[in-house]
This record gives C-alpha cells, structure tokens and sequence, in this order.
C-alpha cells in the first residue's frame, strides 16, 4: 500500500460517554476489564440437548481455558406465543421482563449460574430486547397504551417481523417501566451489562436517559446492535458497536470480488470515529448464522484470517456459540436445533491463542488512547491485509492472506521493525533483517513483540 493509504496512529481514548445528558459521576465510573474483554454469545436453546442453564454450568469452565472473558446470554425472558414463530418462537418476542424463560430453568438456577460465572472470572451481559414485544407481553393487558398504534386502534407490528409489536417512546410511564425492569435483573442477578437489540430503532434519548439510572446500581458494560458509521450519536451513549458495514462489507469482498482497497478504506472511516467507544468484530452471531449462513459460507478460505482480525483489530472480539468446534450448520431459530459438538473442539486452541494476546498483551487494547494502528505497507497491498498496533514498547504485528490463491510478498514499511515471537509456533524473527512472507491459501500470521 502506497504512504497515501498508510493509517496513521488512531487516537484512542479511554472508553467513556461523553453526551450532556448523561450524568456524567456514573458513567466515568472506571470499567478497565473492558479494554481488554471479548465477548461470547451464548444460545442457550441449543447449547445442550437440555437447553437449560444447568446444563450450559457445565460448559464454562471450557470456555475460561479458551480465554473467553465475558458471555453474552440471548435473551432469557419467556417468549410470546401468539402469534409466534415455528414450535417455540422467537426470543426476542418476550412476553414479560422480569421472569426467566422456563424453557431454560428458574430464576435461581439463572443466579446460580451468574454466581458461578462470576467465581470463574467471567462477566455476563444479557440480551435486552427494548424495541418491541411479543404479541401476548403482559403490558398489552395491563399497559396497552405503552405500544404504538396503528391508525385502526391495533398493535403496531415492528417491521419485516409479524410476531412482535413496537412500543411507544413517547409514553414517560412506560419508558420508567423499562428501565425499572433493567434495573431488576442488575440488582437481582449481579449481571455485568447488557446486549441491546437493535438498539438504534429506540430513540436515542431513551439510552440517555436508561443508562445513568440503571447505573445507579453497579456501572455495566453496553453493547449496542447499531453501526456508529449510520448513527453516531448513539455512540455517545454505548461502550461498544456492531461493526455491520465492515461485516457486509468484507462478505462482499470475498464473494462479489470486491477491490480489498475498499476494505482498508472502510477501516479508516471506522478509526476516524474515534475511540470514546469501541466497535465489536464479528464474523458471525445468531442472526447471520441462521439466516444468511455460516461464516464459512460467508467467508470460505478467509474464514481464520477473518477471526484473526476480528480478535486483534481495535476493539472487541465477539464469537458465536461453537465457533470453537468449528460449527459448519445453519441453527434453526424457532425449533431445538442442538449444535453438534465433538469431543475435538478443533478450533479451541486457535481461539485460545488469540484471546489470551488480546487480555494480556498491551497493544491490543480497544479504545486506549495510547495504542496507535498503522495499515502497513506491501508488495500485494491487493490481496494482504498487514497491520501493527503499538502501545509503548509493546507491539503486534497481524498479517492476513485476504486473496484465495498464493501469495509471495513482503512488507514495505518503516512501522515495522525490531525482533518478533509469532504467537501460533513460537518462531521469532528479526525484522531487520527481512521482511519476505510465502504464504499458502487461509495462511495468516499474529507476532508480539
């Protein structure tokens, strides 16, 4: 890549919103953990054949050896049934906020659960679906006039979606509903922070003004269904972002033959926004998975280069349930569809590998005013993705085979420089000395200095 295409050093700032109407003693509340965390989406329903909390119990300490720090359960209130989806319906049609879906246990076992999440290290946020309900929610029977109406007096249906019904923002009752049923399972549970589901169709005065009184509790982490390229006065609200233009994007790009320019471009604009939140890298989670396929389907050969970006680019890494396996099948939403899990986890020391560097090494710090990311230089700038991160005397060094063919190449920048430990086999190489790559289809490099 050309000095003209060459990042500059993003100016990260300590996660923290900034807007005037939140108060501002709350959420200055400190949260270190979350520069450095990665976040795994847990499906409950088809975790284990029981489905159920217990059952999940069982899984965690797995996960913590795999170096996952925080989880993110779907959502765990009980689901409508007028009106639902196939046999067991949709969880983010729920027919009430303050009880557990008993498709997945009781409200002690949830507790059970978060206490013994808590005792092995892990924090727990849990989907908030605030857009909408379903058809049969108990506030369309004691609080009608909290929905939106159409102009024949019925309940408004949310868009593309004809399980659920769209609540009116407009109404200050129901607004203090919602945040008083946030504020249950924060003080009931001891749960960390919240998930919110398309975040950006709620008005963003509502966020305002639900998070500084949630927090009145304990400070949480927020992350929010909604890309800060499209909206980003939201992101004056939420500590992290779904990365959805880079994920079309770079789906896009492999499948539509796309320049990898385009890419790198679309990186810039993001590091452009600023670090006063984060984004979150994905190449997969319940909705892409389901319904429009695998991240294997989505990415083929790119598949692992893509993980590896998504875990140490700046911001935070979100998996899906049994991306560690890896999951090649399309889960089913609205029936029991358990994932078929193996004894070989194949891809959890990959995983492992890379989530430990992104908790302990520096550099890889999202939304941390003293990493710099710099896009680095190539002899095949169209078809590798080359990046450092830098914090101090800690550097990473990321090198990605975009392309589905062979690549010889070498890196051509003076960001890089100095002896490094690829992190996957241990070798070490002095960059001044050479700085030539061979690399097959998939192949993908990750080095510490």
């Amino acid at each position: 890549m050309k000095k003209l295409f060459l990042l500059a050093v993003i100016g990260l700032g300590i996660v923290s919103c900034t807007t005037q109407n939140l108060n501002k003693n709350t959420m200055d509340l400190p949260k270190e953990w979350k520069h450095s965390t990665n976040i795994y989406e847990v499906n409950v329903r088809q975790y284990t054949k029981e489905g159920t909390f217990k059952a999940f119990e069982k899984e965690m300490p797995r996960l913590k050896s795999m170096g996952v720090k925080t989880l993110w359960f779907m959502p765990i209130t009980p689901i409508a049934q007028e009106k639902k989806k196939g046999s067991l319906g949709s969880p983010y049609a729920a027919s009430d906020y303050t009880s557990i879906n008993p498709e997945f246990g009781t409200l002690n076992d949830f507790k059970h659960m978060v206490n013994e999440a808590h005792r092995l290290g892990f924090k727990v946020i849990i989907d908030w679906v605030a857009n909408h309900t379903g058809w049969d929610h108990v506030w369309t029977k004691t609080h009608p006039e909290f929905y939106l109406k159409d102009p024949d007096g019925k309940f408004h249906i949310a868009s593309g979606m004809d399980d659920i019904i769209e609540l009116d923002y407009k109404n200050p009752e129901m607004r203090k509903a919602m945040i008083d049923a946030m504020k249950f399972w924060v003080k009931e549970t001891n749960i960390d922070g919240f998930r919110c589901d398309l975040a950006s169709w709620v008005e963003v005065d509502f966020w305002q003004q639900a998070r500084p009184e949630v927090e009145t509790v304990k400070p949480l982490f927020w992350l929010g269904e909604f890309d800060e390229l499209e909206t980003p006065e939201y992101g004056k609200v939420f500590d992290a972002s779904y990365s959805w233009s880079w994920m079309h994007k770079s789906a896009d790009y492999y499948n539509k033959n796309q320049p990898l320019q385009d890419l790198k471009d679309l990186l810039i604009k993001y590091s452009n926004i600023g670090d006063s939140s984060m984004r979150a890298w994905f190449t997969t989670n319940h909705d892409e998975n389901s319904w429009n396929g695998t991240e294997y389907e989505k990415y083929g050969v790119i598949t692992k280069p893509m993980a590896v970006f998504s875990a140490t680019w700046n911001g935070v890494p979100l998996l899906y349930s049994g991306q560690e396996l890896p999951n090649m099948k399309r889960l089913e939403f609205f029936e029991k569809d358990v994932i078929k899990w193996t004894n070989t986890y194949q891809l959890s020391g990959f995983y492992k590998t890379l989530l430990s560097l992104k908790s302990s090494n520096p550099a890889l710090r999202g939304g941390d005013s003293n990493v710099g990311t710099h896009l680095l230089n190539t002899t095949a700038n169209d078809k590798i993705l080359a990046y450092i991160r830098k914090n101090g005397k800690d550097e990473v060094l990321v090198v990605l085979n975009m392309s589905k063919e062979p690549v010889n190449f070498s890196i051509q920048d003076e960001n890089l420089s100095g002896n490094f430990k690829n992190v996957f086999d241990g070798t070490k190489r002095d960059f001044n000395n050479g700085k030539d790559f061979n690399f097959k289809v998939s192949d993908y490099a990750v080095f510490e200095k």
